[in-house]
């Protein structure tokens, strides 16, 4: 996939500006979160209010693109990658109820393809959904039960969706014991570090996993 789905590097959590950023599912790159879904996000309990960066609307959708993919779509019902980009183009304008209408399109052709089904599962996330993600996040690790990248937006999810800050750092753990060197490893460690310096009482447990 060309888009990354998207993870938060959690610093000063609770405490400080949530920094955003991106995974890559195949290729890296970075795009900042939308200022509206991590005010939505961030707990205000025990937090001083938090200041949200000024930041530019998101680019519209190229429509030139939109339509090329669409006919394709209609020409090829059983090629998932124009839904797959799609799906891209709604999510990188931030128009997540139609990129999540995509992504289930995709998915519909491509059921096994966990970077899919985890760019769903965020987009449902950025709809104020998040039940809906994190069992869109149980179906990405039923079908890779090592998707770093997942196990990472578990975490988000059920420390900013749900508040669940012990399911957070039980998903956090495991990413790093999966894969402490990579990109996602590092944002876990960072996001541990971060829960630990905040709330020093909550406990984890990877290896009761973190689903």
């Amino acid at each position: 996939m060309k888009r990354e789905s998207i993870v938060f590097a959690v610093a000063g959590m609770f405490f400080g500006l949530l920094a955003g950023w991106l995974i890559a599912s195949q290729y890296a790159a970075t795009r900042p979160i939308p200022a509206a879904a991590a005010a939505q996000a961030a707990p205000q309990a025990d937090a001083a209010p938090a200041q949200t960066p000024t930041r530019r609307p998101p680019p519209p959708p190229d429509e030139a693109a939109i339509a090329r993919f669409e006919e394709q779509a209609g020409r090829e019902p059983q090629n998932a990658e124009p839904r797959i980009s799609l799906g891209n183009l709604y999510f990188d304008a931030e128009r997540y109820a139609d990129a999540a209408r995509w992504y289930e399109a995709a998915l519909a052709v491509d059921p096994r393809n966990a970077d899919v089904s985890t760019d769903l599962g965020v987009s449902y996330y950025y709809l104020n959904q998040p039940d809906r993600a994190l069992q869109q996040f149980e179906r990405s690790l039923e079908i890779d039960p090592r998707h770093t990248k997942t196990m990472l937006n578990v975490g988000i999810v059920r420390a900013f969706g749900k508040q669940d800050l012990e399911g957070a750092t039980r998903a956090w753990e495991q990413v790093v014991a999966l894969a402490p060197a990579s990109p996602e490893g590092q944002a876990a460690r960072r996001a541990l570090e971060a829960v630990k310096a905040a709330h020093p009482d909550v406990q984890g447990g990877a290896a009761n996993g973190s689903r």
